[in-house]
Formats: C-alpha cells, sequence, structure tokens
C-alpha cells in the first residue's frame, strides 16, 4: 500500500489546527512542526499524532516546510496549513490520485473564504496550489514567503477544492498585511530591490486595478473590494519598508516578519 504524509506547520493556531487535523485523521501519518507557540496548538496537535516537533527559531516557510517534509515517512506527502481542510469527496480523489502514480505531484484547486464570504473572483478562485508530491521527487523552495514545490517530473491538476477557512475578521486581515508585507520587504532586500513612496502607490495602486477589475474582484461584492484594498495596502506597504531596510532600518522599523 502506498502511504501518505500529511505535514503541517503550526504558530498559535489553536483556533484552526483542530478541525484541520480531523480533516485528515484518515492519512497514514500526520507530522505536525511547531514554530513555539504560546497557545494550546502543540496540545491539540498531540492528540492525533506523536510526531510533533517544537522549533523555537523561524527560519522561513519555506525551510520550516521542509523540515517538516524531513520527518516524514510516508511514499506521499500532502502539506496543508492550519486553516485549511479535506473533504471527504477530495480525500477520494487524492487516495486514487496517489494510487494511480500517474504524476509526481498533483495541484488542488483551493476554495477561499474572506470575513465570512468565498470568493470566487479577483484572484481567488480556483487558485491551483501544488500540495500533493511525491516525497523523494520534491522539496520547497527556501524562500522565507511565497514558498513553492519544486518537482522532479511531470504533475497534475485535481478536480475537488481544498477549503481554505482564511481572513474570519478584518483584525486577521490586517495582521496578515502587517506580517506578509515586512516578509516580502526582507526578501525584496535581499534580491536588491529598491523601494520608496513612489513605488509603494505604484505597486499598490496596480495591485487594486488588478484584483477589482482585471481579475473581476467586483463580482464578489463588499468582500471583494475589502480583499482589493488589502491586497493593495500589502503591496503599499511592502515596498515602504523595503525602504526603510535599504536605509539601514532594523526589523524592529519595519516590523517583526514572523508568522
Amino acid at each position: 500500500m502506498v502511504r501518505l504524509s500529511v505535514t503541517l506547520i503550526t504558530k498559535d493556531e489553536g483556533a484552526d489546527v483542530r478541525a484541520c487535523l480531523e480533516s485528515v485523521r484518515w492519512a497514514d501519518e500526520i507530522v505536525v512542526v511547531d514554530g513555539g507557540s504560546r497557545d494550546n496548538t502543540v496540545a491539540i496537535c498531540r492528540e492525533y499524532t506523536d510526531k510533533v516537533y517544537v522549533y523555537e527559531d523561524w527560519p522561513g516557510f519555506g525551510p520550516q516546510k521542509n523540515r517538516a517534509l524531513s520527518h516524514a515517512t510516508g511514499e506521499w506527502i500532502l502539506s496543508l496549513d492550519a486553516d485549511e481542510r479535506v473533504s471527504p469527496p477530495l480525500r477520494k480523489e487524492i487516495e486514487y490520485a496517489i494510487a494511480s502514480g500517474r504524476f509526481v505531484g498533483y495541484e488542488i484547486p483551493r476554495r477561499s473564504s474572506y470575513c465570512g464570504r468565498v470568493l470566487r473572483h479577483g484572484g481567488w478562485w480556483p487558485d491551483y496550489v501544488l500540495r500533493l508530491f511525491k516525497r523523494q521527487q520534491a522539496r520547497f523552495s527556501d524562500r522565507p514567503v511565497h514558498e513553492r514545490v519544486i518537482t522532479k517530473g511531470l504533475c497534475g491538476r485535481l478536480q475537488e477544492p481544498l477549503r481554505h477557512e482564511t481572513f474570519r475578521s478584518l483584525e486577521e486581515v490586517l495582521d496578515k498585511t502587517n506580517r506578509y508585507s515586512s516578509l516580502g520587504a526582507e526578501l525584496l532586500h535581499q534580491q536588491g530591490k529598491r523601494g520608496g513612496l513612489a513605488p509603494a502607490l505604484a505597486h499598490g495602486l496596480w495591485t487594486f486595478l488588478k484584483t477589482y477589475f482585471l481579475k473581476a474582484g467586483w463580482l464578489d461584492g463588499p468582500e471583494g473590494l475589502m480583499l482589493a484594498v488589502s491586497n493593495a495596502e500589502g503591496a503599499y506597504y511592502r515596498y515602504l519598508k523595503l525602504a526603510y531596510l535599504n536605509r539601514g532600518g532594523d526589523r524592529q522599523t519595519v516590523g517583526a516578519a514572523k508568522p
């Protein structure tokens, strides 16, 4: 039998992680790498698996997910975030896909919610993400944010969506916008990019226009507009924070770039 390992990285995910783990308790193995949670995340995870590893340092999303891969033993990997859920129909499709052995990996369409509304536009659907792959033929890139899976072979696509229960409140939107803009600024700084007020305004405006008009975010009503604004804010602050990093500002000035 082909074995499937579910890998998960966490940090203070007590409100989400149980539903995620419950949706994949059928897997042959569950591996959790925690980034030093201060809530009950680790305790909840240990109800579902004895393979829970806690690291106090934060190397970035890509390296952290590769840590989880290093502890997995299954031939196939399903990499999830704590706010994602696998439905019974998706489980059946995953089991069929790994049994067929046709591809080394599969992209899964992700159905995401924003402040209580499932979005169909603005770049949020179908939002294919490569999450199912053969362990020996794939790894995550070392990017600290917006990491991707690098595979050695052809990949296919599944049809059933992965549920993504993201952004239940505006507080979560603002918090993630702040954290991800800091991570993005650090990545651009490492790449030698330049920031400033003019680039921040230009990138913010373009991001809004792309999300709301080019990708038809307006069809999702008020939440579509909210998404376009928050995406624009993320781009705007990313390039402002980059400007401070280029001037020699420290991470405290820019903002703590942790998950």
